[in-house]
């Protein structure tokens, strides 16, 4: 299966990223690290995370505060949103 990015999700990893780096650089690719482990775990068991709508999902990051949020389309994951999850909790319901 494959995936891909709201833009605004692509932007918000990025930012987070960069946020991480400029604290320490190994920081920034711990973060990146988890994110590509927890979006492969994502392709291999879609339908195991907490269920936030009908098609709508959120696999939280074991180290940092943050989750990432997915639809489960038929041939495709499609990430809505790199979020922390103390903020702001439904902001990026409007990518759906």
């Amino acid at each position: 299966m494959n995936y891909s990015f709201h833009p605004h999700a692509e932007k918000e990893l990025e930012e987070v990223e960069k946020y991480y780096d400029n604290i320490r650089e190994e920081l920034g690719n711990r973060f990146r690290a988890e994110t590509e482990m927890a979006i492969s775990r994502i392709l291999d068991f879609p339908n195991a995370w907490q269920r936030l709508s009908q098609n709508t999902r959120r696999r939280s990051l074991k180290t940092f505060l943050y989750g990432i949020v997915y639809r489960v389309k038929t041939d495709e994951i499609r990430i809505l949103a790199v979020m922390h999850l103390h903020r702001e909790p439904n902001y990026w319901e409007d990518r759906v």
